[in-house]
Parts: C-alpha cells; structure tokens; sequence
C-alpha cells in the first residue's frame, strides 16, 4: 500500500516513523485480489423451483426460508438452516442444501470447509445437471480464489464454462462464471485480460442479468484502479453502490463501502474513507464474516499507521492476520504480513521484517504470482535504503532486489491495452522503481549496470505490427441473451447506463505494443542487463524481452 503524502492527496516514500524508502507501486504490496466482486455471484440455490435439477418442480421450505435469512444478511441463521435441510431432504433437494452450506459458509470466512463442501456435492452430483452441477463448480472456484489456490479455481471455471456451453445453459450461470474469471484475472494481475472479462460481463448483465451489475462494474473499478485510473475507478465503484442499494443486496452494498474505502486509502483520503469503511465494518462484524472483517481491520491499521498510532496499528494488522489465518486466506494474510513488515523496520525489528517479508514472498511464489513477487521485492529494496551504506554486504543485496524488479515492472506496459494506461502505469509505479534501482547501482559504484539501465530505457517502446493489422480478436466468452433483461428500478438501470458509458470511453481504441526489445551496447556488442533480465525472468516467470536484438 503507498505511503500517503503529507497533504493526504498523494503518495510518497515514507510516513513517519517509516524510514525513507520509495513509494510502492499503487498497491504493490497491496494487491486487489479482495477487490474483485463485491461478493458471492452464486445464490444459494435454495428458491422455488430451482431447487430441483431434474423434471420436477419441487420446492423445499426450509432452502426457501434459509434463501430468505441469506437475503437479510443473516448469514448464520442461513447456515443452520441449510444444514437442516441436508439432513432431513433427499435427491436432488439434498444436493442443493449442501451447495447452499458451502456457498454460505464460504461467505462466513471457513473457505476451507467451503471446499470440502463443494465438493461433497460434486462428487454426488450427476454432471450434467443444468443448474447445480456448473454452480457448484462457480462457487468452488470462489471459495479455492480466497484460500489462493488459483490453479484450482481456474479449473473449476473451465469445467463449469464447458458445462454451459449448451444453447438452454442457464444465462445466470454464464454471467457469474465471467465475473468469477474475472476475478481470478484480478488474482493474477492480468489486467488486460481482467478488464476485456470484466467489459464483457457488464455486457452480459446488461443484457440478461441486471440485478447483478454490481458485480462486474467493481472488477471494472478494481482492473482500472489498479492501471492508474483512479478516477474513472471510482466512479465505476460508485455506480457499482448504486446497483447493489438498487437491488438491496445488503452484502454487495457493504463490500463495495469497504472497496470504495480502500480506494480512498490509497490514495491518502483518510476522511473520505472511514465513514465508509466503518459502516461495511459494522455489517461484516454482525453478519460474522471474518474474512471482510479481516480486510477492513487491515485497512483500519494502515491509517492508525499513517497518524503515527503504531500499537493500535500493530494490534488491528495482528487481529487482520489472525482472521485471515483463521479463515486460511493466505494471499490476505501474506499482504497484512507486508504491513507488519513496514512496521518493524519503522520500530527497528529488522529481523522481524525480514521474517514477515520472507513469509509473504514465499506464499505468493508457491502460487506462481510473479508479479507480487517482483512488487514485494522492490518495496523490500526500499526498505533497506536506510541501511545500506551502515550494514556490510547490504548493498549489494539491495541492488539484487531493485534492479529485476525494476525490470520486470517495466515489462508489465506492454501488456496493457492502451497508451494512457501505459503512460501511467510508468509515472505512477515503473520509474520510482527504476530511479531506485538506479540509486542502488550507483552506490555500488557499478557503472556497466548504470550504462545499461539507460542503454535499455533509451531503447523506447516498438509497435507491435502484428498486432495491429490482425483482426481484432473474438470475445474471450461470447454469450448471447437467453431471456429478457428482468424488472429493475431506476437507480439500476442509471447504473448501468453510465456504467456502460464509462467502459466505451475507457475501452478507447490504443496502439498495441510489443515487448521490449534487446540492446546491443556498442563497442563490444554485449546485451544490455544480459545476466538481469535472465535472473528476472527465472525468478519472477515472466518473459520480459523479445528476442530480437537492437543496437544501441
């Protein structure tokens, strides 16, 4: 999370008594992995006459009553009653509550009891059940998001895509496996492809599923927040409030308060953000959601931070942490352990920061998320700034976290969809990581590596021909309308409306780009950041260069 200025407005390097050190790239060390829905997008399937997968019509009372406890946001009531009906229903009507006892348990934070669950279910379900068995597999996808394992919930999402390519496939369903593959986008911070998903099931709902625009106008927020538009964020975030208090889902309204909050927490609005943040506190606090309420205690300890309240800081990330452990949430706990971190080197616990550090990389690099790796890396580098020309050996460990992280975040803007956001992406998060890795290599008095660093950034940014006179790709899941779009009030559909109106302008037309080519440095002709960009690439698993070569 950036270190908010003094003025409030915008980040800077330090925040007393942080020592000096840069500024993390707009959430480096804060990725928006919570930001991704505003919620579950799988109802419990406890509703007449949906409760059954085969030819009858038959309704539960008891799902029918636990459906309606859900919708008031009485969340453990709604569990016990699911459970009572896996006891005593049978057939399909069982499957259904133990579908329902994994979505809501799920949303109460026991993710891993979730899975367990969810798969219970599948594994007596009949796979071709039009509506529970890609369900369950959309809500098993959500539930193995939260405890990080994102290789499984990608496979679940292609199972469930496979099981809805039928015509007569339930539109719902397709729209809640979008805004799910969305968020495993968001996880994965592939903003690219989050914001193509995330523009397309904004299509979708428009089309068949209004009462659920909430959902992909926050990963819209989310995608755009993340790549620098922060006030285009926002007012995706506020039209994403509007239709969730439009359909009065009282979860999707306090988990687009608290993603607003964190909007304005990182961007150093402090008073813009507590009212909002306290008001979603309150409803994860009675509802029992450790997880939400973990976020927002995370959230709350970085402001007590930032007014200089270090023990209250301390005590809210220790009691984030606890939740998210509790609820085995291991990419939240590894981003509260970031803040613990910062908090140590502040107080002088280097070695607890290194451990906090260590721990965090590690869950982040099991998972395959390179790029939380190499963010984590170069805040790591800023933390040592303070102690480098004291501690022997520092420096040159210094140097070998900032200058391939630096690197690999300066291969990011090739990805992004268009010029705007590559130009922002490169003031606002590659060149303070540069400008630290090139303090760093002169420090060390490495004047090759200071020579290529500029021979590689002069090199500038190639149009990818290829690319541009291709035929534009199709759509990553084309779904056409299977019904009506439903009833819906005003206030949603000016939601949509002008969320709609918002991703066209966002979705401008941009000049694709290539990756970055390799430098040729005369007069030896040796590869610019040769050995770097190998060690890069190696430790973050990304390609950072093409292999065509130009000369400097």
């Amino acid at each position: 999370m950036p270190e908010p200025a003094s003025d409030g407005n915008a980040p800077t390097p330090r925040g007393e008594p942080t020592p000096a050190g840069p500024v993390p790239p707009d959430g480096s060390s804060e990725p928006w992995h919570e930001q991704d829905a505003g919620g579950e997008v799988v109802p419990p399937c406890g509703e007449a006459r949906r409760t059954a997968d085969g030819d009858s019509a038959a309704e539960s009372p008891l799902l029918r009553v636990g459906a309606e406890a859900v919708a008031r946001g009485e969340l453990w009531e709604a569990l016990r009653i699911f459970e009572r009906a896996a006891e005593v229903e049978v057939g399909d009507l069982r499957l259904c509550a133990l579908v329902d006892v994994a979505v809501v348990t799920d949303r109460l934070g026991d993710h891993a009891g979730a899975v367990e669950r969810f798969r219970e279910a599948l594994g007596e379900m009949r796979v071709d059940a039009p509506r529970m068995y890609p369900g369950a597999l959309i809500g098993l996808s959500q539930a193995l998001q939260n405890l990080g394992d994102l290789e499984g919930a990608q496979a679940a999402l292609e199972q469930a895509r496979a099981a809805l390519g039928k015509d007569d496939a339930p539109a719902d369903l397709r729209l809640a496996c979008l805004v799910s593959s969305t968020a495993v986008a968001l996880h994965r911070q592939q903003w690219w492809r989050a914001l193509d998903l995330a523009n397309e099931s904004l299509d979708a709902a428009r089309r068949f599923g209004p009462e659920q625009a909430g959902h992909p106008l926050m990963n819209l927020a989310a995608a755009h927040f993340e790549t620098g538009r922060w006030e285009l964020a926002q007012d995706f975030a506020g039209q994403a409030l509007s239709a969730f208090e439009a359909v009065e889902d009282s979860s999707g309204v306090a988990e687009t308060r608290q993603n607003l909050a964190l909007m304005y927490t990182r961007t150093g609005s402090f008073d813009d953000a507590e009212p909002l943040l306290a008001a979603a506190q309150d409803h994860f606090v009675a509802a029992g959601v450790a997880h939400r309420a973990g976020i927002g205690l995370k959230v709350m300890g970085f402001i007590a931070e930032q007014r200089g309240q270090t023990e209250v800081a301390e005590a809210r990330y220790r009691e984030a942490l606890h939740r998210f452990e509790e609820s085995r949430a291991v990419i939240d706990a590894a981003d509260v352990r970031l803040r613990l971190a910062a908090t140590a080197f502040a107080a002088g616990r280097y070695e607890q920061g290194e451990e906090e550090l260590a721990a965090a990389r590690a869950t982040y690099a099991v998972r395959g998320l390179g790029l939380h790796c190499a963010q984590l890396d170069y805040w790591h580098a800023g933390l040592l700034e303070p102690l480098v020309t004291q501690v022997p050996g520092l420096l040159a460990r210094a140097v070998d976290l900032a200058v391939p992280a630096a690197l690999a975040l300066d291969a990011v803007r090739y990805e992004l969809p268009d010029g705007a956001q590559r130009d922002t992406w490169n003031r606002r998060i590659v060149n303070p990581a540069l400008r630290l890795a090139f303090r760093y290599s002169y420090l060390a008095g490495d004047a090759r590596l200071v020579a290529d660093l500029i021979e590689s950034q002069c090199a500038g940014t190639t149009l990818d021909i290829d690319r541009l006179s291709a035929e534009p790709p199709a759509p990553l899941d084309l779904f056409e309308p299977f019904e009506p779009p439903s009833d819906s009030a005003a206030p949603l559909l000016d939601a949509l409306q002008l969320g709609t109106a918002l991703a066209a302008v966002a979705a401008g037309a941009g000049l694709p780009v290539a990756p970055p080519p390799r430098v040729a440095v005369p007069p030896d002709g040796h590869i610019a950041l040769a050995d770097w960009l190998e060690a890069a690439e190696l430790r973050y698993g990304r390609r950072l260069r093409t292999a065509r070569v130009i000369t400097a």
